[in-house]
């Protein structure tokens, strides 16, 4: 359990570097109502909107670990079964936090993590770094962040 508690700690530690806190709702780069630390939905699965009430840093506080416990966390267990240390689940969280459980599902990153191949999984990360077709700097920095935890 205290593993699962720092990979949660280490997770939510980068998702709030790299995705900002933002108190009012806005539009993310995809063009979707999010609040906080990059939140999308509340807790009782309603979606974010333009329209919502400014937050408190504390709420966006609470509803990141919500989400990293209840969402990313268990996605990451189901999909990656065989994740041996606090520092890669922390990493494989992050990555789903900014990318969706779909996108590590269908992964190669993925594969190599299930089979063990651990060496191969930086360059794997590394992939994942383009958004509009162009390579983001923000997603290069995102990514190297989480290459760290890996060894």
């Amino acid at each position: 359990m205290a593993a699962i508690s720092s990979a949660v700690a280490v997770a939510a530690a980068l998702a709030r570097r790299f995705e900002g806190l933002y108190l009012s709702p806005y539009l993310c780069p995809a063009g979707v109502p999010t609040i906080g630390y990059g939140a999308t939905f509340y807790e009782d699965g309603t979606r974010v909107t333009l329209r919502d009430a400014p937050i408190t840093r504390e709420r966006a506080e609470t509803l990141l670990l919500w989400m990293v416990r209840t969402r990313f966390l268990p996605s990451v267990m189901r999909l990656c079964p065989g994740v041996d240390n606090p520092n890669r689940l922390a990493a494989l969280i992050d990555f789903t936090f900014n990318l969706g459980a779909g996108q590590l599902k269908a992964s190669t990153l993925r594969r190599r993590v299930n089979d063990g191949r651990w060496d191969d999984v930086p360059a794997e990360l590394r992939k994942w770094v383009r958004g509009g077709g162009r390579v983001l700097r923000g997603l290069v920095v995102r990514r190297e962040a989480e290459v760290l935890l890996i060894p």
